[in-house]
């Protein structure tokens, strides 16, 4: 890529973030559209702007996120999303602290030196006036790389005191989150699962109701044991969508009233293959016939499923947070796969049919996933890193003469440049997130936040050993193969040379993440079409209407993987080439602003785990200062500066500072500590209300009796409220 063609992509992706803000600015003033710019507000029922005359400004956002506090990010979107907020500024710190060092002190020593005339380089000369930026214009040997021998050690110290400040936080909030005086069912509840087999005489309720009564006489209050789900929940569902679909008819009869004549015309269906084909019913009669036909049959498979199927898992209740707590960090039998106990996920957060998966079975089956992850890793090495290589204009018209006379048009060559190997990467990665989730559910965790956790921490290592090193090495490697056949010693040298100009594949990378990303993000233009298609085209009720414009989550399994590809870049080129150290900030600035304002004002948490994910989070960021380390041990190498060695010492230290954080923080966010538990609540909680809110919808209703239940569940009528 030739310098015009970078500040081409720079200047159209900033061009599109300035016309999205803007966009944005006018868009979300539209009354219409409040629900797409402010649905967690509304949620609320808070008002959509915070007052005075400020809010008429079209970039009073921007004022309203900056001096946002954390609290507020805890009130509008929960702890988890605060702790994302942490990340975001500690990334961000190091960059900022590595860049005052670095670009003042490292951009001289570099372009002060002719390394770049005197060695090969696989950029044949492009981007020069960049590449005399970058630690490649250092000659080999030469006492300049002093300098970046020093900058290495500055940016892991940096990283080493950010990291430690903010784990000492992050455990500060998730300790004021469980010490809450407000009543929370999971922090009365422990998950127990591979309960043994019945013995005779007894009922599964009975078991386990004799096992804890006998270890936690006075703080035991009931069980709740697991049943297998999956008719009557169908049924349930089934019944929930004729419903809605009852109500939509109604809503249609209604409106033809108004609009027709005045008897209205009754809406009507086909009852075949997706309502296509098959006999024509009236809508409302037909409805209203299944709903009386799959109600009686919900109603016996409750009490068949209360009844007869009953598995070996259980939620046990305990009439004191620290009993809980105590129980669900204890070792309860002397064998390891009988009566495994683990504190329990919030009832949102329940993954209900991998509780019946055997102790012995997880093993196997983690074990199995991560095979098969391994191997779609190093099978996606293959098709990114020739996507890498491929994507290159000098490539295409090789492999793909055809399309020459297309390529070489001066306009459209300038923008194929700047965006085409980028934007295949983006849409190739696209792909991946839904198959890690769906292999980290099957490895048979209980909660969906674990499941979450579990598949971004695939995703960081698939996309750093994919992307990173891929087009990395892929680039190198792929576009000087015939030396490497005729020269294998040569190809510490080729690496060398190839590093600094794949930097300028990851500057155009992290600048269109940024801006046309983060541009999209705030404009939310996706969203706003497909809200109002949907509005003028498909939704006749209220409901409807609401889970067209209902905005989800901020979706940290993904998000945070991304933003650990930017972090990983950025550390590993930030002594090569610290030009890109700015990008890296405007990156986590922007996205620091603008994630804040949708958090206040958009999304809507899933569930709540207390910051769960943040000594995920805190590893990710160290694996990356390792790998960056490791880069920068290799390249001193291939630079035969005879010191390199040293930089071992930088690596020993990111392994002790890791174990170091693992034994004195990470216990507490496995466990809750029992001085936090034992903190008053307002209140001695309702624990009716605390074991109702475990009950499945499907399982829920008045028409079933308490002794189906087997006195696990009193006449008590649910509601929101716990005390």
């Amino acid at each position: 890529m030739d310098f015009s063609s970078f500040l081409t992509s720079l200047g159209t992706s900033f061009l599109i973030f300035v016309v999205l803000m803007l966009l944005f600015a006018w868009l979300s003033s539209k009354p219409g559209n409040s629900v797409i710019y402010y649905p967690n507000r509304i949620l609320k029922g808070l008002d959509q702007h915070e007052g005075g005359p400020r809010t008429r400004n079209p970039f009073a956002w921007i004022h309203e996120a900056m001096s946002s506090t954390e609290q507020d990010v805890i009130s509008a979107s929960g702890y988890d999303t605060a702790v994302y907020f942490v990340y975001l500024s500690t990334v961000l710190g190091i960059l900022v602290l590595s860049g005052l060092v670095l670009l003042p002190v490292l951009l001289p020593v570099a372009a002060t030196d002719d390394g770049v005339k005197t060695a090969s380089t696989t950029s044949n000369g492009t981007f020069s006036d960049l590449d005399k930026l970058s630690m490649g214009n250092v000659k080999t040997q030469s006492s300049r790389l002093w300098a970046f021998m020093l900058a290495t050690y500055w940016v892991s110290f940096v990283t080493y005191f950010l990291l430690w400040k903010a784990y000492k936080h992050v455990s500060g909030l998730r300790a004021d989150a469980l010490m809450s005086p407000e009543v929370r069912a999971e922090q009365f509840a422990i998950l127990v699962r591979d309960i043994p087999p019945v013995p005779e005489g007894q009922t599964r309720k009975e078991q386990v109701d004799s096992y804890f009564k006998r270890i936690y006489p006075e703080s035991f209050y009931r069980s709740m044991v697991v049943t297998d789900n999956k008719v009557v929940n169908k049924l349930w569902e089934d019944l929930q969508g004729y419903k809605k679909k009852l109500a939509r008819a109604e809503a249609v009869y209604a409106l033809s009233k108004k609009t027709g004549k005045p008897e209205g015309a009754r809406p009507t269906n086909r009852i075949g293959f997706l309502g296509l084909i098959g006999k024509k019913v009236d809508s409302i009669e037909y409805y209203n016939e299944k709903i009386n036909e799959v109600t009686p049959k919900l109603e016996s498979e409750q009490k068949d499923t209360l009844r007869e199927k009953q598995l070996d898992a259980a939620l046990v209740f305990f009439s004191s947070r620290v009993a809980a707590a105590s129980a669900a960090q204890s070792l309860h039998a002397q064998m390891v796969d009988k009566w495994t106990v683990t504190d329990a996920p919030e009832f949102r957060q329940m993954i209900w049919t991998n509780l019946k998966i055997r102790f012995f079975q997880r093993q196997v089956r983690q074990y199995v996933i991560y095979v098969v992850v391994a191997l779609t890793i190093l099978f996606f090495m293959i098709p990114i890193g020739f996507i890498s290589a491929l994507t290159t204009l000098e490539n295409l018209k090789k492999y793909l003469p055809f399309l020459k006379p297309i390529v070489d048009l001066d306009a459209l060559k300038t923008v194929l440049e700047a965006y085409l190997p980028q934007l295949a990467l983006i849409i190739f990665l696209a792909l991946l997130p839904k198959l890690l989730h769906f292999l980290s559910k099957a490895e048979g965790i209980p909660s969906e936040s674990h499941v979450v956790r579990a598949a971004s921490g695939k995703y960081f290592y698939f996309i750093v050993l994919n992307v990173f090193i891929g087009v990395t090495v892929g680039g190198t490697l792929f576009s000087t193969f015939k030396s490497i056949q005729n020269k294998p010693k040569t190809i510490p040298d080729l690496l060398a040379a190839g590093l600094p100009p794949n930097a300028t594949f990851f500057l155009t990378f992290v600048a269109l993440r940024f801006f046309v990303g983060y541009g999209l993000e705030l404009s939310r233009l996706v969203p706003l079409i497909i809200f109002h298609l949907k509005k003028k085209y498909l939704c006749k009720t209220e409901a409807e209407v609401k889970e067209a414009w209902f905005p989800g989550d901020l979706k940290y399994g993904t998000r945070f993987p991304g933003d650990m590809l930017i972090v990983t870049i950025v550390l590993c080129y930030s002594v090569i080439a610290p030009i890109i150290i700015p990008f890296g900030v405007v990156y986590f600035g922007l996205g620091w602003l603008i994630l804040r304002n949708q958090a206040l004002k958009v999304y809507v948490p899933a569930y709540e785990s207390y910051g769960r994910m943040w000594p995920h989070m805190h590893t990710r960021i160290l694996a990356a200062l390792i790998i960056y380390q490791l880069t920068m041990l290799g390249y001193f190498g291939a630079k035969k500066f005879y010191y390199a060695p040293i930089l071992l010492l930088a690596i020993i230290l990111s392994l002790i500072f890791g174990y170091v954080c693992s034994k004195k923080f990470y216990r507490f966010f496995r466990d809750t500590a029992l001085e936090v538990a034992c903190r008053d609540l307002k209140e001695n909680p309702n624990m009716e209300q605390v074991f109702r809110s475990y009950i499945l919808p499907s399982l829920s209703t008045d028409k079933i009796e308490d002794d189906q239940f087997e006195d696990a569940l009193s006449q008590v009528s649910r509601s929101t409220s716990f005390v």
